[in-house]
């Protein structure tokens, strides 16, 4: 699904709000999650899962093409973890 997806599906599910006051409701989600991944910071949705930020340490790679090795500098990347609720739902069987 995407961005748009989301907010028609949101849209449609609470038809009282106007689509252009759910586009500023899912900005304003993403930017806060954003914002708050910038600082260091964690964010935890209950039922959902935890977004944190990962520390790549510096390594040695090598060029795919020509195998030398290429010294990659240490980053930091964006971590998800699913919730337990979400493994829970993802993994459940289904019943016929």
């Amino acid at each position: 699904m995407i961005r748009s997806e989301l907010i028609a599906k949101i849209a449609e599910r609470y038809p009282h709000l106007f689509l252009r006051d759910v586009e500023k409701i899912v900005t304003a989600i993403l930017e806060e999650i954003s914002g708050a991944l910038e600082r260091g910071e964690r964010v935890e949705l209950r039922g959902f899962g935890a977004f944190s930020v990962k520390q790549r340490d510096p390594r040695e790679g090598r060029n795919p093409r020509t195998g030398e090795p290429v010294s990659v500098d240490g980053k930091k990347v964006p971590f998800f973890k699913t919730g337990k609720e979400m493994r829970h739902r993802l993994n459940e069987k289904h019943r016929a």
